[in-house]
């Protein structure tokens, strides 16, 4: 005989609408956001990482952004099913574990678990621009795309693989991490890397040489003479006000970027790639269109020349959206 009430309480499940912590950890702060199935982020919290305090310290504020998100969105933190979190170094997504997060001074860290046990709830670890472009993946630029290639650039260069629908980590946890890939390999060491001639750091140590060696910029008046502390809404002013050295330093960054993302294009027969992080956000669309045009330049074969090089659409939210999105379909697989 069938058990009406079991049939109805199985429905009632089947259609429980499913909640999330987002939470994204950087070296200087750590955004948290309650997401729906849907990522929709309902309320989110932002506070200082101060990294200098310690692993327990830096967990603990984890914590706490994570119970001020709930508060921001008026739920309960026991109605939460799942919290996703994103770190910057390798993860051990099965343990749980970050092997490596520099700019935090983390070493083997069992991050998912320390949560957990401050949460009281399951949680799920990845790398940090992992999650982002997962985020984008899901409910951003690249809605609808089975294979997409992601790349965030700001300090760093850091990407992520989307293939069959699937993020791809590989046998050490680092798949997509083509900022460390050789791109000069007979240029001298700390200049061969993606990372050394793309990100805003390789920009700005190249700004910084060329403004010591008499070439004119704004730059220098608009970081008040500290060349080491150029950051990427300086660049966008001087870009925007048409400044020749900083547009011919950025302009030359992007088409790299653009080419090394054409081999990868070539290599996996991608038709989607999208870019986000501090830069790609400042400076915007003309950035974004020479990456494009440098990478339709030099993919193959020809019918690759329609690749779709897009901006981020989730912006800042993409990390917090993308770890909470990778909770729930991990913690629940059939959740669309």
């Amino acid at each position: 005989m069938i058990n009406t009430s079991e049939m109805i309480e199985d429905t009632d499940q089947a259609q429980q609408e499913l909640f999330a912590l987002g939470i994204d950890v950087g070296g200087t702060n750590i955004q948290a956001g309650v997401v729906d199935q849907n990522g929709e982020v309902l309320g989110r919290a932002k506070i200082k990482t101060n990294a200098g305090e310690g692993y327990d310290a830096v967990m603990d504020r984890v914590a706490s952004a994570a119970r001020l998100a709930c508060e921001d969105a008026g739920m309960a933190i026991k109605s939460i099913n799942a919290a996703g979190l994103g770190v910057p170094g390798p993860v051990d997504t099965e343990r749980g574990v970050v092997a490596e997060a520099v700019n935090l001074r983390w070493t083997d860290e069992p991050v998912a678990e320390s949560l957990s046990e401050r949460l009281s709830m399951p949680v799920h670890a990845d790398n940090d621009v992992n999650v982002a472009v997962y985020g984008e993946w899901a409910a951003g630029a690249g809605v609808g795309a089975s294979e997409m290639l992601g790349v965030w650039v700001g300090t760093g260069v850091g990407s992520g693989l989307i293939l069959n629908g699937v993020l791809r980590r590989g046998a050490h946890h680092s798949a997509g991490e083509m900022g460390h890939m050789v791109f000069l390999p007979g240029a001298p060491h700390g200049s061969r890397t993606v990372e050394q001639n793309c990100s805003r750091t390789a920009i700005a140590h190249q700004l910084v040489k060329l403004v010591r060696a008499n070439h004119p910029s704004i730059i220098t008046g608009l970081t008040d003479g500290k060349l080491t502390k150029i950051k990427s809404k300086a660049l966008a002013i001087a870009y925007e006000q048409q400044d020749e050295l900083v547009r011919t330093v950025i302009d030359d960054s992007a088409d790299r970027l653009g080419t090394a993302i054409a081999g990868i294009a070539t290599l996996l027969s991608l038709d989607k790639v999208v870019l986000g992080g501090g830069l790609v956000e400042a400076i915007g669309k003309p950035y974004v269109s020479i990456v494009r045009d440098a990478a339709r330049r030099e993919v193959f074969p020809a019918s690759l020349r329609s690749l779709s090089v897009v901006a981020s659409k989730l912006g800042d939210d993409a990390g917090v959206v993308g770890a909470g999105l990778l909770a729930l379909h991990t913690e629940f697989a059939d959740v669309d």
